[in-house]
């Protein structure tokens, strides 16, 4: 039995499986191209095939998990599990409480890896084909703002500087209505 569970014994159905595949590859394959000997090759990759199934048959699956190594004696029918006790003693209530415990901690990390692996689906399913257009465009548009804010700057220092201009030319246009008046005066001294 131990034998079974060596690694040479493991190699070596391997080494049968894979050569069963080959020959059954090639038997296949002589047939399919119509070459000599293609009906014997065929024959053999069968034959082959059907020795490997009787070989796997016999032998027995494999554990594909090893509680054994985490439990020592689950693997005996009525052995004892090291940390529980045979059939309801008090150790089994604590071990019990413990497992719970740490399930609904396990449980716990589980919903919150579940709400992240949500949050990520969402966001792979965003579409972010236009992305780089419409950052553009949010750059062209922030360009023409800072140039109509420029604009605007000027305008206000035009405006500013053509109040001025206006209140000049109001006072020149005061002062020349006062001379105006007084030619007038000078020309009509009796009225």
């Amino acid at each position: 039995m131990s034998f079974l569970k060596s690694k040479g014994f493991k190699y070596l159905k391997n080494l049968i499986i894979g050569v069963g595949a080959a020959a059954i590859m090639l038997g296949a394959l002589f047939k399919i191209e119509s070459w000599p000997f293609a009906s014997e090759m065929l024959i053999l990759g069968l034959c082959t095939e059907a020795f490997i199934f009787l070989f796997l048959g016999l032998i027995g699956p494999e554990n594909d998990y090893y509680w054994e190594k985490l439990y020592p004696g689950i693997d005996k029918y009525g052995g004892t599990i090291d940390g529980f006790a045979p059939s309801g003693g008090a150790n089994v209530d604590v071990n019990t409480e413990k497992m719970e415990g740490q399930l609904d901690g396990m449980l716990g990390e589980l919903r919150t890896m579940s709400g992240s692996l949500s949050s990520l689906k969402a966001l792979q399913e965003v579409d972010f084909s236009g992305t780089k257009d419409q950052i553009k465009k949010m750059g062209d548009f922030y360009q023409n703002l800072n140039d109509a804010m420029a604009n605007i700057n000027d305008s206000i220092e035009d405006t500013k500087i053509y109040k001025e201009q206006l209140g000049a030319l109001n006072k020149n246009l005061g002062s020349l209505n006062s001379v105006y008046g007084n030619i007038l005066s000078a020309m009509n001294p009796g009225a």
